[in-house]
């Protein structure tokens, strides 16, 4: 009998070769790293539909471990981003609903750091993509570090973390080019989102204005999950968290965004940096919208869907406190760049739900720093380390800082006196909410998670008549960029579960028919043994809603009464009319505007008193686009030489065409009329254009930030 000879499985011609390190998923099943087969990609497993997420669930955990790990050293997501230090200040004692100590405490100034970011692009990407904006707040107060980790969305576009992997390999520049950067304007992105039904509400505002914010210091904030309050009773409440900026919430035109990541990319980090710098302190009130505990399931939505909202119609924000931010880093790597934020980072008082995409980013962060970072010790870098003290029994590792005396580093122990102790709740010990739990191990989600369209409607229903143009022109835009024209026709049939109009407007700029019936997305993005009529009767018909418009949606009812911390431009040149200038420039400062002069040159130049006047700008360093306003003083000398400048004429033809305010005594109304601005003497003046009016009514145009009436216009120049 000859010996059996030993064969590896490359030898053996009855297994697959394993050698070819190609792969490409056609015709195959979804597998994990180990090669099982998956049944469902959809949902992470739960104690209960409605339950939390388990820790045994190894398809979520390889899942996401493998995606935080993919890029090293920058984060994966929110890599560009600028942060600043400053403080929480309580208006009132919030006792009724925490315990939380910076909560209830007014005579305590809390210290912050605030890291904002885009989310898509590389830390080399331009700040004005059209994005989400991250918007993180580390609270060092003295129980602990709490981390506020959210965005300037109130949403998101998924609701299970197991899809985050999925989201994310999509947004990202396509695989065989690296192209586009910072862009979800591609046929990978797009292709998720129209076989992703959960995205739609998402979709609306990404599409929105919300995605290019004028600055970092107009846009709101918000934790996006639903979290609990947890007061000394022990009674819990659920609450969505709010950040209200005092300046307004405010974008930029989508023509403007384009044009400031070629002049300036650094337009938002400067305009934050220089806003800190000249003591124009940014600031946000904290709002909170509580619900109790009984009302959880009072709502024709779920509470734990990260799709939705709480309209504020339906339950009105309760402005607690107020953040502002006074100083920059000091070291943008040591601060901005090595801050780790951790939605587990939580004090008494404020505690989880199980809302099941909250329960997945409380794995992925850790381990996000653990590997960007460099080990576990990344506590222990300044700008993450807390006020509070830090003891316990965990040693070693790299980069280890603290040096522990102690003979012990384990509990219970005799040697030490069993030191560091447990606290108990009075003393400060953290005890997690005692939530009942009685289900079945399974991988699901609740029927209350499948009304996918409502609340995108809502969105787009509350919105001003411009901003419902810009949203249409963003998706021609968007989906004008995707090649493949199926991708194309069937984002245009979840519109029409939307909004048909927007389906129709949409589809007339993409040259498409709109469908009779959209495709149906139970066809994908559902698990492989799902009840595919429970899902499409879900999805497909939304419920009828408690609210169809929500004010508080729309841009177009923000704060409009101030212009500071406002860039206004002033064109002139030698000659210009000292008494005008000086008076304008006095006004504006006062208003706590940041004016600066736009000359033909550098240097000086001299007005018609022959006095000097510094230049901050030329037309070939300064672009209209980076202002939020200009005005063109008098003096004939100045006017001339201003109507003899291609750039100067083109700089305020740029700047009606993006609707901002401008201003102009009588001569400087030539340079106006020669940038082709109607200024008929019989007709009115186009609305935010002052002519020969009192510097008051400039800045109160300034304050109104935009003036969206006068797109698409005939008498707009290109």
């Amino acid at each position: 009998m000859k010996d059996k000879k030993n064969t590896s499985p490359l030898e053996n011609n009855k297994i697959t070769k394993l050698a070819d390190d190609k792969e490409n998923g056609s015709g195959e099943f979804l597998t994990t790293n180990q090669g099982l087969k998956i049944n469902d990609n959809q949902n992470s497993l739960k104690a209960g539909e409605r339950g939390a997420t388990l820790l045994e669930d190894f398809i979520l955990r390889e899942k996401i471990t493998h995606f935080d790990h993919e890029r090293i050293p920058e984060r994966i997501v929110h890599a560009r981003g600028s942060g600043a230090h400053g403080v929480f200040e309580l208006y009132e004692s919030q006792a009724e609903f925490t315990k939380a100590g910076f909560l209830n405490d007014t005579a305590v100034k809390t210290p912050v750091f605030v890291r904002f970011s885009t989310v898509a692009g590389s830390r080399g990407s331009g700040d004005l993509a059209r994005d989400a904006r991250g918007f993180s707040v580390k609270f060092y107060t003295q129980e602990g570090n709490y981390d506020l980790v959210g965005n300037n969305i109130p949403v998101f576009f998924i609701q299970d973390a197991i899809k985050f992997p999925d989201l994310i390999h999509a947004v990202k520049p396509e695989p065989h080019n690296e192209i586009p950067q910072a862009a979800s304007a591609h046929d990978t992105f797009w292709d998720f989102i129209s076989l992703m039904p959960e995205s739609a509400h998402m979709i609306m505002w990404v599409m929105s204005d919300r995605g290019i914010p004028r600055s970092y210091r107009m846009m709101e904030g918000f934790g996006v999950h639903t979290f609990r309050l947890i007061n000394a009773e022990g009674k819990s409440s659920f609450v969505k968290f709010h950040w209200k900026p005092l300046l307004g919430v405010h974008s930029v035109a989508w023509d403007e965004a384009k044009k400031i990541n070629g002049n300036d990319p650094d337009f938002h980090r400067r305009d934050l940096w220089d806003a800190i710098e000249s003591g124009a302190f940014p600031e946000w009130e904290l709002g909170l919208q509580i619900v109790p505990e009984e009302d959880e399931h009072k709502f024709d939505f779920d509470l734990l869907d990260s799709t939705k909202l709480i309209p504020e119609e339906l339950v009105p924000i309760k402005r607690v406190g107020k953040m502002t931010l006074n100083r920059n880093p000091d070291n943008f790597f040591a601060e901005t760049e090595q801050v780790a934020f951790h939605l587990g980072h939580i004090v008494p008082g404020i505690d989880f739900t199980n809302d099941p995409l909250l329960q997945g980013r409380l794995f992925s962060y850790t381990d996000t720093q653990l590997l960007r970072l460099g080990g576990p010790n990344f506590h222990e870098i300044p700008i993450n380390r807390p006020i509070s003290p830090v003891h316990n029994n965990q040693r070693d590792g790299h980069m280890r800082q603290t040096i522990n005396t102690s003979r012990t580093s384990y509990e219970p122990n005799s040697i030490s006196g069993n030191d560091p102790k447990q606290a108990t709740i009075a003393e400060g010990g953290f005890n997690s909410y005692h939530e009942r739990i009685d289900a079945r191990k399974i991988r699901d989600r609740s029927e209350s998670f499948f009304d996918h369209f409502s609340q995108a409607t809502l969105f787009f229903n509350s919105q001003s008549e411009p901003e419902k143009n810009h949203i249409v022109d963003a998706l021609r835009f968007e989906l004008g960029k995707v090649e493949r024209e199926d991708i194309r026709k069937r984002m245009v049939g979840i519109l029409t579960l939307i909004d048909a109009s927007l389906a129709i407007r949409v589809a007339d700029g993409l040259g498409l028919e709109v469908p009779a019936q959209p495709e149906r997305p139970i066809n994908h993005g559902v698990p492989a043994d799902a009840d595919k009529e429970k899902y499409e009767s879900k999805i497909i018909k939304p419920s009828k809603k408690s609210i169809n418009i929500s004010p508080a949606l729309s841009m177009a009812n923000t704060i409009k009464n101030t212009a500071k911390s406002r860039m206004i431009a002033i064109l002139a040149t030698d000659g210009v009319n000292a008494a005008q200038l000086n008076a304008l420039k006095k006004a504006l400062i006062a208003a706590g505007a940041v004016p600066k002069i736009i000359a033909t040159h550098n240097g000086y130049i001299k007005d018609d008193k022959g006095l000097a006047i510094k230049v901050d700008f030329t037309f070939l360093t300064a672009a209209s686009v980076l202002f939020d306003a200009l005005y063109v003083p008098g003096g004939a000398a100045s006017v001339n030489s201003l109507l003899a400048e291609a750039d100067a004429i083109h700089f305020v033809t740029e700047a009606f065409k993006h609707c901002k305010a401008i201003g102009a005594d009588a001569e400087g109304a030539d340079v106006l009329k020669a940038a082709i601005i109607p200024l008929n003497k019989n007709e009115k003046a186009p609305a935010g254009v002052i002519i020969n009016g009192k510097s008051a009514d400039f800045i109160t145009a300034v304050a109104g930030h935009r003036f969206w009436e006068r797109e698409k216009k005939p008498d707009v120049p290109a």
